[in-house]
């Protein structure tokens, strides 16, 4: 039984990384300049260097390329909710 587990494992795995290579070349290649405009103008050494976070990372690179999303989602923490609040003009509250 374990050994089943174990391979059953290994194969999903295996298909894991095998979509992160084919997705990963292609994001390289073509998406990178889409979802980071300063990727635009990235050397192939730069592409060398995401490649193997592009691997790992590939169902949000994905999703971030099918999706546009052109900027990095806002950092969200205590410190900036307590800004954005001292700073809100009292329209800005009551919506």
């Amino acid at each position: 039984m374990p050994a089943t587990l174990f391979y059953i494992l290994q194969v999903v795995l295996a298909i894991y990384v095998l979509l992160g290579i084919l997705s990963a070349t292609a994001f390289v290649l073509y998406g990178a300049g889409n979802v980071d405009p300063a990727a635009k103008s990235g050397s192939a050494g730069f592409r060398w260097l995401i490649y193997p976070a592009a691997i790992l990372l590939w169902p949000l690179l994905i999703y971030r390329w099918k999706h546009e999303s052109y900027e990095p989602p806002q950092e969200r923490n205590a410190h900036r909710d307590a800004a954005r609040r001292i700073h809100q003009t009292p329209d800005q509250s009551q919506s």
